[in-house]
């Protein structure tokens, strides 16, 4: 039996993790124990016990209750708890997913006292390094013992920075790097009858299949910077104007209160009473599901859900100059435009127009979870 200590802190993660608690539970058991670690980087109930509760996740052995706070003093609490928490669990291995401070403060703790590191979505690059995930994720790389990929890009940006794609026993000096497709869209194809089951958000917001633009926003980039948010908004407003579209913006209070800070006060009153722009708390996963199947459009610059976009077969608009999903721009089913009012007014009407959509299976079979676990017996 291999013990195995999953890290978890922020909403993405949480989502991700159920993917691998499932198919432990479900076709493991006898192999993996595992024991799960919340550090409390979300803290808000809305972001995160809500969460365990609707995607059926274990609720954490540990909870380390590290709060908000500055990267360096929220990753130096991480990193203190968890040490002696793998001190005295003693776990064969340490699984952490992306790129947060949560990611990058396991890692750190476990790759000095000689615990190995199992990367879920190693290899993805923005090539920018001014983003704090960017140096969580390549950091986190060159510790881990196990490296799992979710596409083929990524495994080219790990054989550039010179990992050996063709090692067979697992160490930390010669890690294995594997290709194995992407936990989320297991989750997306799991989920997706439970939330044709289960969610009733477009009838609570008051909203009809294929007739509103999903978005989120909550980028440091955009929300801090008044210039920024002013163009997307503005952008969000005049595209529910002259398409009658409904935009549908499930948002964290920060970006909320941001709103109120950054954008001019015209905007940001003619947004509030504009009843087909559609303000709502942040939405559960099962709700965020449904809310991304019946959408026209995807307008983001969140990872997670441009993948997801592409998953439910949607254009996606990301307001970001770069993205570490680029398989999906490079076959035309996303366009990055930054927080640039003209490019993001022409990627809606370019996608308003366009039929010619594919969709390849870039992301896997929906069977990336249990390769992970099957590689996790095979190597610790």
């Amino acid at each position: 039996m291999k013990k195995i200590i999953t890290i978890i802190g922020a909403r993405p993660q949480i989502i991700k993790s159920a993917a691998i608690s499932r198919a432990i539970k479900n076709h493991f058991s006898d192999k993996i124990e595992e024991k799960i670690v919340h550090t409390g980087q979300h803290y808000d109930e809305n972001m995160s016990k809500v969460f365990f509760e609707e995607l059926e996740i274990p609720l954490p052995n540990y909870n380390l209750n590290v709060g908000s706070g500055s990267h360096g003093v929220q990753t130096a609490k991480m990193i203190e708890g968890l040490e002696a928490i793998f001190v005295s669990e003693q776990p064969d291995g340490v699984l952490v997913y992306g790129d947060t401070n949560s990611t990058i403060a396991g890692a750190l703790a476990a790759s000095k006292i000689h615990i190995p590191v199992i990367h879920v979505e190693a290899g993805l690059r923005s090539f920018n390094k001014s983003m704090p995930e960017e140096i969580n994720r390549i950091s986190c790389d060159h510790m881990s013992t196990l490296l799992f990929t979710p596409t083929v890009s990524g495994l080219d940006n790990l054989k550039n920075e010179g990992f050996n794609l063709n090692n067979k026993k697992a160490s930390i000096n010669s890690p294995c790097v594997y290709h194995c497709g992407d936990v989320m869209y297991d989750n997306s194809l799991y989920f997706s009858n439970v939330s044709d089951e289960k969610s009733s958000i477009l009838n609570q917001i008051g909203v009809k299949p294929n007739e509103y633009i999903l978005s989120t926003i909550h980028r440091d980039g955009n929300t801090d910077i008044a210039k920024n948010m002013e163009s997307i908004f503005k952008a969000l407003l005049d595209i529910q104007i002259n398409s009658g579209l409904s935009i549908v913006l499930p948002i964290h209070p920060r970006t909320r209160n941001k709103m109120k800070e950054q954008l001019s006060s015209d905007l940001h009153a003619e947004i509030l009473k504009n009843d087909m722009f559609k303000i709502i708390d942040p939405a559960g996963f099962i709700d965020i599901i449904a809310l991304e199947k019946n959408s026209k459009m995807i307008v983001t610059d969140s990872g997670g859900l441009q993948k997801e976009s592409y998953f439910f077969e949607k254009p996606c608009i990301i307001l970001r100059p770069q993205t570490e999903w680029i398989e999906i721009v490079n076959n035309g089913n996303a366009i990055l435009v930054e927080a640039d009012y003209d490019k993001i007014m022409g990627a809606f009407h370019l996608f308003s127009s366009k039929t010619d959509f594919t969709y390849p299976s870039f992301y896997g079979d929906g069977k990336a979870s249990e390769f992970i676990c099957e590689k996790i017996i095979e190597h610790l």
